[in-house]
């Protein structure tokens, strides 16, 4: 993960700019850099993945507009090529035919790119400024505000807090320019609806995914591998060792009394061959990783910090241990193809307008976890489910064949990948369980009794009744507010809720968010 902050605003001080880009470091470390722009400052921090070299170096110029990206662009080799026969290029970043594409493109260019990204650029021509971010949000963006009233734009909230105000989310599969924010597509919304049998449905899924994982693997850099053991996180991984020449690396991380995962995860390295390591925590590890994880992630949402620790660590063991700089993840695979909760949907329209609320808000939860827990240990994440051809595909399937009718859930994933015996039996049709309940059930556990001990009743519900917006319900839920607000008073908007199950539907009426209080959650706890 690279970062980027960038100011519109020829007033900023620079000094509070140079503090604000010096928070990215964690995203950045390999290099820094401040260019003025028309008198605005543009800054990036590098972790070098594609074009290690110097020249790589962002930001990058073309007949005077400048360009600072955080991305990557998918099979960006062809069309590099096809755009050396009109401009030259310095290095090997893929980075680097951004301005190439807006030359040709203008802003259609955004709706043509197979890509995770933020962007921030300088029309030189038009003298304007243009921001952009991926139609899933994978790549975290934010906007705000200087004294001077200009738009100022940064890959964390904690980097523009020494220059802005009024910090909120730049809204995925959007653009800026000229004062306006204009959607260039709704990922979420299926253009049309796929209606064909189940072995036509699950070939087109198969042949996407290994395609989402395959473009995925090109990296100048050392590529690593999250493997819980899960469905998803495990296709991943067996779909990169059958396209490596040689072991894949893979990591799995489980307390050290009742870890579910590491079993699973064990058995799935021991069957694809991988170089696997596993990673082991104590309750004194979780509740040390509780501020760090909460400042990293700049949110309050119960459900996004418990999932976030387990990764946090095991991201933090893999940094301190080896030399790799990219991790596969299995994320966005439960909002495509459904959750525990989700069994209980009404109806298929119902279940269709779950999955596009989930896709739609991804990038305030799942998505944002995966970023800020690897980007914040100096590493970038890649998600193949989050592959747009992919996403679109599933999001078009008629939702009644996504519902559960076949006694198992996301049945149409497990069934695209019976024939290749990727996975064992035992792993492609194992029980969904969420990641920090399989990290160990201790884990929350000691989260809760930590929270319990923290406040008397008394004091809990005063505190309680100072936040008049996105209101605690529970002492943990509280411990994390209190925590978020030391770091980032007055932007609990960043978030709109906290992540339940959906509260209108029978079966789901739970106040703790994992899936483990759900009565379906069967067989997943062991």
């Amino acid at each position: 993960m690279c970062g980027l902050l960038v100011s519109t605003d020829p007033m900023t001080d620079l000094r509070a700019f140079e503090e604000g880009l010096t928070t990215l470091s964690d995203r950045g470390p390999d290099s820094s850099r401040i260019e003025i722009v028309d008198g605005c400052p543009v800054g990036f921090a590098r972790l070098a993945i594609m074009g290690l070299h110097e020249e790589g170096m962002q930001p990058f110029h073309l007949k005077g507009s400048v360009s600072v990206c955080n991305g990557e662009l998918y099979d960006f080799r062809p069309v590099k090529s096809e755009l050396s026969k009109e401009y030259h290029f310095m290095s090997d970043s893929d980075c680097e035919i951004i301005l190439p594409l807006y030359e040709k493109y203008g802003t259609g260019m955004f709706e043509k790119l197979d890509a995770e990204y933020a962007m921030v650029f300088y029309d030189a021509k038009e003298k304007t400024w243009i921001a952009s971010r991926d139609p899933i949000g994978i790549r975290p963006l934010f906007y705000g505000y200087t004294e001077s009233g200009k738009i100022a734009f940064g890959s964390t909230v904690k980097s523009l807090l020494p220059i802005a105000k009024d910090i909120l989310p730049f809204p995925p599969g959007t653009y800026y320019k000229d004062g306006e924010f204009i959607p260039y597509t709704k990922i979420w919304e299926a253009q049309n609806c796929v209606r064909a049998d189940i072995d036509t449905v699950c070939a087109k899924i198969h042949d996407l995914l290994i395609d989402g994982v395959r473009k995925r693997m090109d990296a100048d850099a050392p590529v690593g591998y999250l493997l819980s053991g899960g469905l998803d996180s495990s296709l991943v991984c067996a779909i990169a060792q059958k396209m490596s020449h040689k072991p894949i690396r893979t990591f799995a991380i489980g307390m050290d009394k009742d870890a579910i995962d590491l079993k699973y995860a064990k058995q799935v390295a021991d069957y694809i061959g991988s170089e696997h390591t596993e990673v082991i925590i104590t309750k004194e590890d979780v509740l040390a990783a509780l501020d760090p994880v909460i400042t990293a992630l700049e949110s309050w949402d119960i459900t996004t910090i418990r999932a976030s620790i387990g990764m946090y660590l095991l991201c933090k063991y893999i940094h301190e241990n080896t030399d790799i700089k990219v991790l596969f993840t299995g994320e966005i695979s439960d909002e495509l193809f459904g959750y525990k909760y989700t069994d209980f949907a009404p109806d298929a329209e119902s279940f269709q307008k779950e999955a596009e609320k989930r896709v739609r808000e991804l990038y305030m939860y799942d998505v944002l976890r995966a970023d800020r827990c690897i980007s914040s240990n100096s590493m970038e994440g890649r998600v193949p489910f989050g592959d747009l051809a992919f996403v679109r595909y599933v999001m078009s399937i008629d939702p009644d064949m996504k519902m559960n009718h076949y006694h198992m859930g996301k049945y149409l994933l497990r069934h695209a990948f019976e024939k290749d015996h990727l996975l064992p039996d035992s792993i492609l049709f194992r029980d969904k369980a969420a990641f920090s309940d399989a990290v160990g059930h201790s884990l929350a556990d000691d989260l809760k009794e930590y929270a319990e001990l923290s406040y008397t009743q008394e004091e809990y519900q005063k505190e309680v009744s100072s936040y008049t917006a996105h209101t605690p319900y529970t002492k943990e839920s509280l411990l994390y507010r209190d925590l978020f607000e030391s770091h980032y008073t007055g932007l609990s908007d960043l978030i709109v809720d906290f992540w339940l199950p959906n509260q209108t539907w029978e079966g789901c009426h739970v106040t703790d968010p994992s899936a483990r209080y759900l009565s379906n959650y069967g067989a997943s706890a062991y």
